[in-house]
């Protein structure tokens, strides 16, 4: 959404502040524009749709790169969650599900989503569907964070698959 500056503006009477946020009250349109011409500043149309509409008197310039400064620290605060994966294989032995288990648990403690693949090679995509999950299982058991599986067993072109999240 842009905002709408000076002769752009379509309301009648609008709420104004001074570039230092006091209320000016509510000005007519032409008042308006000539409070901020006599500043040589801009009026700068905030909240189109309060009643009346809210705008500012300031350089447009030095309002644009506030809203941009805003907007980065807004984004600076926002921790992106990603999709981690682990993989094991039939005959992986305890100590490494322990390990893989392990990652899996700090990579919740820090929000990311997790998919844990049963990678089955050969005959193995044969085998029974409750032999294959009990083997999924074991690794999800040695998880230590709280989670929720939050896309259930999906058989998939190499093996089986579950993603699992933090517990809210």
């Amino acid at each position: 959404m842009r905002e709408r500056i000076n002769n752009q503006i379509r309301a009648k009477e609008l709420r104004v502040l001074d570039s230092e946020n006091k209320n000016l009250g509510v000005l007519s349109i032409k008042d308006a524009l000539e409070l901020a011409e006599s500043k040589g500043l801009d009026l700068i149309e905030i909240a189109p749709n309060a009643v009346p509409p809210l705008a500012k008197i300031m350089d447009f310039g030095k309002y644009q790169y506030e809203a941009n400064k805003k907007l980065k620290k807004a984004k600076a605060g926002a921790n992106r969650t990603e999709t981690k994966s682990i993989q094991i294989k039939i005959g992986t032995g305890d100590h490494d599900l322990e390990l893989k288990a392990k990652m899996a648990s700090k990579w919740l403690k820090e929000g990311h989503r997790i998919k844990v693949e049963l990678f089955l090679a050969g005959r193995a995509k044969y085998m029974d569907e409750k032999f294959l999950k009990e083997r999924l299982d074991r690794v999800l058991h040695l998880i230590t964070a709280e989670y929720k599986i939050s896309d259930s067993y999906k058989r998939g072109p190499k093996g089986l698959t579950t993603t699992i999240e933090k517990a809210k």
